[in-house]
């Protein structure tokens, strides 16, 4: 039987980072409903600070840092790309185009066969 690992926040200081985080997200989303008598630009000013800090906070975190390196390869994988042109592009859009009528087609032609075996020649409905 194969054995998981599976990657928890062993330290206590990130654990307590990332209890931060979980705080500072619910003391933005109150501010920013406790403010609401001062205007909206006060509620959002309080809503994206106590987010943006969150993020900061997660950030200097071991599984903040983990994520920031799994980003930053993701993104070096995504430069790695070969993106289409637009002429093929066009081209394969041209052909599911075509493949979408031909099947349509044929599964309409399959339909009005099966409709026509049955109620017609078997059950005898349509005389």
């Amino acid at each position: 039987m194969a054995t998981t690992q599976i990657d928890t926040v062993s330290s206590g200081a990130d654990k307590a980072k990332l209890a931060a985080v979980a705080a500072l997200v619910v003391a933005a989303i109150a501010g920013f409903y406790l403010l609401s008598k001062q205007g909206p630009v006060a509620q959002w000013a309080a809503l994206i600070v106590g987010l943006l800090a969150a993020a900061g906070v997660f950030l200097i975190s071991e599984p903040g840092k983990r994520f920031t390196g799994f980003a930053q390869d993701a993104w070096r994988e995504v430069k790695k790309v070969v993106w289409p042109t637009r002429k093929e592009t066009l081209q394969m859009t041209l052909y599911v185009f075509a493949f979408v009528v031909v099947m349509a087609l044929f599964l309409w032609f399959t339909d009005k066969t099966l409709e026509w075996v049955l109620y017609d020649l078997i059950l005898g409905w349509r005389k």
